[in-house]
C-alpha cells in the first residue's frame, strides 16, 4: 500500500491507496511546532481508527508547500513507519508542460492538482483549489499549463474581516440560508461565500472566453470547495481528493527513477 501526504499551509491530508483505490484518508491541521516524534507517532495513531494496518503501508510520497514542517514530517516517517519517501519536486515526470517564464515558481500542490484533474479527467479543464488560497489554474488538452490565477482565499478573508475590525465577531465559514440577512454574523457569512460564489463565476467565464473553450470543464478541490459547490453548480466536478489521486499519480510515473 501506498501513504500519500499532501502538506498545505493550513492542512495537512494523509491517504492510503491499495492499487487506485483510495482505502482510507485524514485531514490534520499544519503545525511547525511539532518534533519528528510527534509527528511519526501522529501518523502512527492515525491507522488505529481505520480497516487499514500500518504494517502494509510499503512506500510513501510527499508534497510540501511548507518547508519548517519538512524536516519532522520526513524524520517521523522514516523513524516510525521505516520507509523513505519520495518527494515531489521542480523536475519529476508528471505529464504537464509548465508554459512559465520560471517553472519552479509553481508550487508543487498546484503541480499535483494539474496532473490529477488532467490524467482523471481530461483537459481542457479548469483547476479550482479552495486550500489557503484560492487558486484557478488552466491546463489544455495537450497536457499545457496555460495560466494560473492566485485569489485570496475564504479562510484568509475571514481571518482578515475579524482581525482588522473591532466589532465583528470570529464565525464559522458555511453556506448562509439567504442573502438577505438579519445579524452581523449571518451578514459576514452572505458576503464572504456569495462573494466567492461571484469571483468563481467571473474568472471562470473570462479564462473560457479568452481560450474560446466555453465547455472547458471545471473541477474544483480543496476542503472549502465544498462551501462553494454546494451555493451554486459552477463546477462540472467536486473532487475533495484530487490531491491525493495526484500524489498517486506522481509515484507511479517516477517510482523507477528514484
Amino acid at each position: 500500500m501506498l501513504l500519500v501526504i499532501d502538506v498545505s499551509n493550513t492542512n495537512m491530508v494523509f491517504g492510503v491507496f491499495e492499487g487506485d483505490r483510495l482505502a482510507a484518508s485524514w485531514r490534520l491541521s499544519t503545525r511547525s511546532g511539532r518534533t519528528s516524534d510527534e509527528t511519526g507517532l501522529l501518523i502512527r495513531s492515525l491507522f488505529e481508527y481505520s480497516e487499514v494496518s500500518v504494517d502494509e503501508i510499503e512506500a510513501a510520497v510527499v508534497s510540501s508547500v511548507v518547508p519548517n514542517v519538512m524536516y519532522s514530517m520526513l524524520n517521523g516517517v522514516r523513524k516510525f513507519l521505516k520507509i523513505d519517501p519520495m518527494i515531489v519536486r521542480a523536475g519529476m515526470k508528471t505529464g504537464i508542460n509548465l508554459r512559465m517564464e520560471n517553472p519552479k515558481e509553481m508550487g508543487t500542490d498546484r503541480i499535483v492538482n494539474l496532473m490529477a484533474a488532467y490524467e482523471i479527467y481530461g483537459g481542457p479543464a479548469i483547476v479550482v483549489d479552495y486550500s489557503t488560497a484560492t487558486t484557478f489554474d488552466v491546463v489544455s488538452e495537450d497536457g499545457e499549463f496555460l495560466t494560473g490565477i492566485t485569489a485570496p482565499g475564504l479562510q484568509i478573508c475571514a481571518d482578515a474581516l475579524y482581525q482588522r475590525a473591532a466589532k465583528l465577531p470570529k464565525f464559522e465559514i458555511v453556506s448562509p440560508e439567504s442573502i438577505i440577512t438579519r445579524n452581523t454574523v449571518e451578514s459576514m457569512q452572505a458576503g464572504l461565500v456569495y462573494g466567492h460564489v461571484g469571483e468563481a463565476v467571473y474568472l471562470i467565464e473570462k479564462i473560457k472566453e479568452h481560450f474560446a473553450l466555453p465547455d472547458m470543464k471545471v473541477i474544483a478541490t480543496g476542503g472549502l470547495g465544498k462551501v462553494i459547490h454546494e451555493m451554486k453548480p459552477i463546477f462540472d466536478v467536486y473532487d475533495p481528493v484530487l490531491a491525493l489521486h495526484g500524489l498517486r499519480l506522481i509515484y507511479e510515473k517516477n517510482r523507477n527513477r528514484r
